[in-house]
């Protein structure tokens, strides 16, 4: 049921077409927020964008205080990505006050194996991606004035090592850095910068290692609501973070969304 927290605020999503960043993005619409979703524009991803696109003007057909979405292609590792996203929500919806992101890789590999191409891919689109278009959405609020908000999906993984995903958690680490720097440095403007740790969330990033049943009933055994997430348990939080009348003092923090995996680990 929408409660129209984010009512007349617009957002940028990058990764926004599948996954977490699509569950965000429809909440946000659901909640009244005009929204903009990055997305690579890959044939083999057109029937998520197109199923995306659908869903969100089913919305706005039955609720008329829903947001509206646009799409933008691009890819993140590219500075100029995140400056057209920012652009294209400011020149559609008039100004950008929340900001997600999102867009992430993960491919695991064994550390003594890993090939330069598969670690310096990962930083590039992790990374160096979370920096570029942060900095774009950031460059905006600052220009507007009126402060912002700014998200960034780090992982569990950003506090816990992984054998298979040495090239991966530093990456995930560096966003919840990342944010907390974020926070400093633009809290003269008013932009506040959280950072968001999903557990495991059932995605197309991990379904094949979650259709393995050993591997699946191993990981729920780990956490104490005894199953793993899907994307929707991240859509309230990022909607708590994004809406000012509930999180307006919070600004710096790392929220673990993970069924209370990290406490259990030991």
């Amino acid at each position: 049921m929408p409660f129209y927290l984010l009512a007349n605020k617009s957002a940028a999503i990058t990764g926004g077409t599948t996954g977490i960043g699509r569950a965000i993005a429809l909440e946000y619409l659901r909640q009244g927020c005009n929204v903009a979703v990055n997305h690579l524009d890959l044939e083999s991803d057109a029937e998520h964008k197109q199923s995306l696109v659908s869903e969100a003007a089913a919305l706005k057909q039955k609720d008329e205080k829903a947001g509206r979405l646009i799409d933008v292609a691009g890819d993140v590792r590219e500075p100029a990505t995140g400056k057209r996203l920012v652009e294209e929500a400011v020149r559609e919806f008039g100004g950008l006050d929340v900001f997600v992101s999102n867009a992430g890789v993960c491919e695991f590999a064994e550390f003594l194996d890993m090939d330069h191409d598969l670690f310096a891919n990962t930083v590039r689109i992790n990374l160096d991606g979370a920096f570029y278009a942060c900095q774009a959405a950031a460059r905006q609020m600052a220009k507007q004035g009126k402060g912002g908000c700014i998200i960034g999906i780090s992982s569990i993984s950003a506090l816990v090592g992984g054998g298979l995903q040495t090239h991966y958690t530093p990456t995930k680490a560096g966003v919840l850095s990342l944010m907390q720097s974020l926070a400093i440095a633009l809290g003269p403007h008013k932009i506040r910068c959280n950072a968001l740790l999903p557990g495991t969330i059932k995605t197309q990033l991990n379904e094949k290692d979650l259709s393995d049943d050993k591997k699946r009933e191993y990981t729920e055994s780990r956490i104490p609501l005894g199953r793993t997430g899907v994307p929707h348990d991240m859509a309230g939080p990022a909607v708590f973070l994004a809406c000012d009348e509930l999180s307006g003092y919070v600004n710096g923090a790392q929220l673990l969304v993970d069924g209370g995996m990290f406490v259990n680990l030991q």
